[in-house]
């Protein structure tokens, strides 16, 4: 028996005591999504490589994450041991090994090709989500969104999402007064949230060249789907990161793909591994959210597929979206993992032939009880199964093989370099700029004014001192004149008054006319008595 001789995904088979019977997830049935549940050690990750790499050679491409590291091993091909190859012989199975078309994809760019998305396309619902904010921060992140929307600004990275809240605080009023409240005190607590997803290495994961979804919806030139395995290690140390990025990109294929109905096999198949993290202490809202996406992408032609340790831990509005159902062992030694064992046996179509709680409870590494959809997308009666042996490499790839594979990828060099386009950050710090300059300017010329005014009153009142000091030296002159002239006043005889003579000027008069005549007297004789000698 081969594969390609079932009208789906061989997933194993059943423990019966009536015969073996194959467990075959059905591709025209995949769409109806699924889980993966067990016990850590139980082998998941291994069902997991299994079923990605079936869908591949079906052609579906196929997006999971690599929690921890073990999957990146699908690249390369596989070397059974004699226990593999016995059960796959005891299988009816041929194995083939051999590697699946694989991109490695990592939100930090280290161990794959980066991944980016703009803050404008995560939305404020996701980002709250992935900052823990509290629904009045969340709120103004709203209204960030929104002042962005109305006044064009784009929304790319981090750096934009700083300069557009530092502009809202600074016009805080005005805003306030158009869409609501906005506190200083809440901007404040955003940016701190910020501040600590970049140190968590977020700030990777926004910007452009922003992921397209048809680089990871690919098809080979031989038929098979390309596998994009997610680095995710490291991005599980933050969970929020982790889960709203599961989200963003659940919610691109829903906006993005058409509607299509029950394809003949899906057009991409998406596994959720830890799915636990993405519904641990999420909002309502966002808990509605998935449920709305799970409920509706399968129209669009996409498998989704939760791999966790317990079914209880998705919730059950999602849970009763899930038609494929594997479950490896569970143990159930607390009342709380009872309580999680009875809810997971509960959740299957019951097999008369042995309870289902008893036999999760008893299952071996590489076993577990299947229910999977049948034509007519009713559940399976729930079976005992022996997962089939994968034909890619059990363990992680080596540092060299993972190069070499990004080394012939074919995204290769769309993603590596990040571009700084124009956006929010870049407007509002030249308008900063420009405001600034208009602010010195007008100090400038308000100084040059003022100055200006500084020099015409200090000239005026230099112009009124001279003229003061003039009109002081024109009165001094005037003084001068006034005393001379008193004083010329004072050493000139007097005119007289009147001609009326007194008795002295009368006496002195006589005299000098009687002196005159006598003098001249006294010279006519001697000149006439000079004249007669002669």
């Amino acid at each position: 028996m081969t594969d390609t001789a079932l009208p789906g995904l061989f997933l194993g088979q059943s423990l019966a005591d009536d015969g073996a019977q194959p467990q075959v997830l059905r591709f025209d049935r995949a769409n109806r999504h699924g889980v993966v549940a067990g016990a850590t050690g139980t082998g998941k990750t291994v069902t997991l490589q299994i079923m990605a790499q079936g869908f591949s050679d079906a052609g579906v491409p196929v997006f999971c994450a690599d929690v921890k590291g073990d999957l990146s091993g699908i690249s390369q091909a596989g070397s059974p041991n004699e226990k593999l190859l016995a059960r796959a012989a005891d299988m009816g199975l041929t194995l083939n090994p051999r590697a699946a078309p694989t991109v490695f994809w990592d939100l930090y760019g280290q161990r794959g090709h980066p991944i980016r998305t703009t803050v404008s396309e995560i939305g404020p619902l996701l980002l709250a989500r992935m900052l823990d904010l509290n629904e009045v921060q969340e709120g103004v992140l709203s209204v960030a969104f929104h002042v962005a929307d109305q006044e064009g600004l784009l929304l790319l990275d981090l750096d934009d999402l700083r300069s557009l809240l530092a502009y809202v605080g600074e016009n805080a009023e005005r805003i306030g007064r158009e869409v609501g409240n906005v506190a200083p005190v809440s901007i404040a607590a955003i940016q701190r949230s910020l501040l600590q997803l970049e140190q968590q290495g977020g700030k990777a994961f926004f910007g452009e060249p922003a992921l397209r979804l048809e680089d990871m919806m690919r098809t080979g030139l031989d038929g098979r789907g390309q596998v994009n395995v997610l680095a995710a290690d490291k991005l599980m140390s933050s969970p929020r990161l982790y889960a709203a990025f599961l989200l963003w990109l659940l919610s691109e294929l829903f906006e993005q793909l058409p509607e299509i109905g029950d394809p003949e096999k899906p057009r991409l198949v998406f596994f959720f591994d830890e799915a636990h993290l993405l519904f641990r202490d999420a909002p309502k809202a966002l808990l509605e959210k998935v449920e709305q996406v799970v409920r509706l992408i399968r129209s669009k032609g996409v498998g989704v597929y939760f791999i966790t340790q317990n079914p209880a831990d998705i919730p059950d509005s999602v849970l009763a979206q899930l038609g494929n159902r594997i479950q490896h062992a569970l143990r159930a030694y607390t009342p709380a993992e009872q309580r999680g064992l009875k809810a997971a046996s509960e959740s299957f179509r019951a097999n008369p032939a042995f309870n289902t709680a008893e036999a999760i409870q008893a299952l071996g590494v590489g076993e577990a009880v299947v229910s999977i959809l049948d034509e007519k997308g009713a559940p399976s009666v729930v079976a005992r199964t022996r997962i089939r042996p994968p034909e890619s490499r059990l363990g992680p790839a080596t540092d060299a093989e993972r190069a070499q594979t990004l080394a012939a990828s074919p995204v290769r060099g769309l993603y590596d370099t990040p571009v700084n386009s124009e956006s929010a950050h870049e407007i509002l710090t030249g308008r900063r700029e420009d405001a600034q300059a208009a602010d010195l300017k007008a100090r400038a010329d308000a100084q040059a004014q003022e100055e200006a005014e500084a020099e015409a009153k200090a000239q005026a009142k230099a112009d009124a001192q001279a003229e003061k000091a003039a009109q002081t030296a024109a009165r001094a002159a005037e003084r001068d004149r006034l005393a001379r002239e008193r004083a010329a006043a004072r050493t000139a005889p007097r005119a007289r008054a009147s001609n009326r003579q007194t008795p002295m000027e009368a006496l002195t008069k006589s005299v000098l006319r009687t002196a005159g005549s006598t003098l001249t007297r006294e010279i006519l004789r001697g000149v006439l008595g000079g004249m007669k000698r002669r």
